[in-house]
């Protein structure tokens, strides 16, 4: 073995802050310097792995890269941890690496792709640790490389423990007690003994959802396993949506969407945020429709907000959750029968110009504002005006007072959701 200089004999000792414990070193400095630059590094690691592993299944790129970069973070900072305080982490460090591992299983990533994350980190943190090592720091790298093998095994048992133990809740008796639970709630028979079952309280107010999920385009590409895509889609949703509102998620829902129970009275903002990020997840449109009920008023709310789910979407309105605030007017004006029918024909005088009726809806849309209506179509500011006064002669209703363009707004829903319907008419 090489002799060493007296000056590499040397050895500043640099202990923990937090324990008094020599911190491992390479070439005088902390083994864990490497790794103190979390964030970059961190995107280093990720586009390491996609390059490398295909992570997590081939998931969305904005999911991998929210999830996976936390994740990896998580685990830099027990690296940094061991290496400082020469300790492995304890279960309650291991906490996130758990719950990421269970996220994975609902999403249905296969474990080997979850595990195989791991073992590449620990091997590219094994590299850059090692990068500028000199023999004198045998002892140091002798220690580092068990904690090494040891946290590798560590974050097996982690994640392989908490991947399965959430695996075998989607196919086991929880899931089927689940499943009860929710089937219970909705038809209106007595839920408690189901929920005993599962350990849950029920609480006497709900939150109940109506999902429409567009198709992914992997479901509609030639080439494509329609099914599989169809799957994974769900998966993610399940995932996001189990992560927003916990576990067991009490719901029935399939690649189109369905019904969700949210227990307590959560915040409207919170559960629009949701949508959003469940359908950025998924990278599909989601239209969501809710209202909040006892929970005895659960199976008419379900009636309601499905109904609510279909009148957004046959009036063309876009993605996002809707209450029956959003769509109060239009609720009431699309009940059958002689108001509705009276509605619809109010317009039939603009049928024979259709630009004008487009200039209405978009008037509308914009609250009369004259320069945005124009610049939306294209227009002058006099055309619009125009066409106001053209259209307040042919119906006999004036979009510019009030009385007027609160009846047109309703003969526009009335007339859109038949059409929408198709030719039936009351």
């Amino acid at each position: 073995m090489q002799e060493l200089s007296p000056a590499s004999r040397e050895r500043t000792v640099i202990e923990s802050p937090d324990t008094g414990i020599a911190a491992l070193q390479v070439a005088g400095e902390p083994m864990s310097t490497p790794l103190r630059n979390l964030r970059p590094l961190a995107a280093d690691l990720v586009a390491h792995f996609s390059k490398t592993i295909s992570p997590f299944g081939g998931l969305p790129e904005e999911q991998v890269l929210r999830d996976l970069t936390e994740v990896t973070v998580q685990c830099l900072q027990l690296g940094i941890q061991m290496l400082d305080e020469q300790r492995l982490p304890t279960d309650e460090d291991l906490a996130d690496v758990r719950a990421s591992a269970a996220r994975r299983a609902r999403a249905g990533v296969p474990l080997e792709e979850v595990l195989a994350v791991y073992h590449e980190g620990i091997r590219t943190v094994r590299d850059l640790v090692m990068e500028k090592a000199a023999p004198e720091d045998i002892a140091d790298l002798q220690t580092g490389g068990r904690l090494l093998f040891s946290l590798v095994e560590r974050l097996n048992i982690a994640a392989s423990s908490s991947y399965l133990e959430e695996f075998r809740a989607l196919t086991s008796d929880v899931h089927t007690a689940t499943h009860t639970l929710v089937n219970a709630l909705l038809s209106g028979a007595n839920p408690t003994s189901v929920a005993r079952q599962l350990g849950l309280e029920l609480q006497t107010d709900h939150l109940v959802v109506g999902l429409w999920v567009a198709p992914h385009p992997d479901e509609v590409a030639a080439g494509r396993d329609k099914a599989a895509a169809a799957r994974k889609k769900l998966g993610i949703i399940q995932s996001e949506l189990a992560a927003q509102f916990g576990s067991p998620l009490l719901g029935l829902l399939s690649p189109q969407g369905g019904t969700l129970l949210i227990p307590g009275a959560p915040d409207w903002d919170q559960v629009r945020e949701a949508v959003r990020l469940v359908s950025m997840s998924a990278e599909v449109d989601i239209t969501a429709s809710a209202v909040q009920v006892h929970t005895a008023d659960i199976p008419a709310a379900a009636e309601q907000v499905h109904e609510l789910l279909s009148l957004a979407r046959q009036l063309g309105r876009p993605p996002g959750l809707y209450g029956l605030v959003d769509l109060a007017l239009e609720f009431q004006v699309t009940r059958p029968g002689p108001g509705r029918a009276h509605l619809a024909q109010l317009l039939r005088p603009l049928d024979g110009s259709p630009e004008l009726l487009q200039t209405l809806k978009v008037h509308v849309d914009n609250d009369l504002n004259r320069q945005r209506t124009a610049n939306r179509l294209h227009l002058h500011t006099n055309t619009v005006d125009y066409r106001m006064k053209r259209i307040a002669q042919l119906t006999g209703l004036d979009p510019t007072r009030p009385s007027g363009l609160c009846t047109l707004k309703a003969a526009m829903v009335a007339r859109d959701f038949l059409d929408a319907k198709g030719p039936a008419r009351d």
